[in-house]
């Protein structure tokens, strides 16, 4: 929303400098504003669509790749955060030293939370009968 916000911004300092009547100024702001949401609202639209033609493909390369994501994520969230920690009980507990593995989750929980986003959204399509 950082684009979006520097526009309406940038728009707003011309209006004030262009239009001297308060409001006549008002209703350019909020007429610039809604016409900025709906070009914003086409553009995720027309995602939509894409992603819909992504998804009913044949193909395994244009609708397998976010089945695959999330597997891969999946597998990674629960070798870190389940089977590790069990192996190292297990070590610890028979007298081995724990292995201590680094594991950068920045990227992960980025992907991982981007796809669990996007299974709401597709919840919420779903609980509304769109899908």
């Amino acid at each position: 929303m950082g684009i979006i916000d520097s526009v309406l911004s940038i728009g707003s300092t011309i209006l004030d400098r262009v239009i001297p009547d308060t409001n006549a100024r008002t209703a350019a702001k909020e007429e610039l504003a809604r016409a900025i949401n709906e070009q914003d609202f086409q553009l995720a639209l027309e995602q939509i669509k894409v992603n819909e033609e992504e998804a009913s493909s044949d193909s395994i390369f244009k609708s397998g790749w976010r089945p695959a994501i999330g597997w891969v994520c999946g597998i990674a969230f629960s070798l870190h955060f389940v089977f590790f920690p069990i192996l190292d009980w297990f070590l610890v507990l028979f007298g081995h030293a724990a292995i201590v593995i680094p594991f950068d989750m920045s990227t992960l929980m980025t992907v991982l939370g981007g796809l669990l986003g996007l299974g709401g959204l597709r919840t919420f399509e779903k609980m509304k009968g769109v899908a």
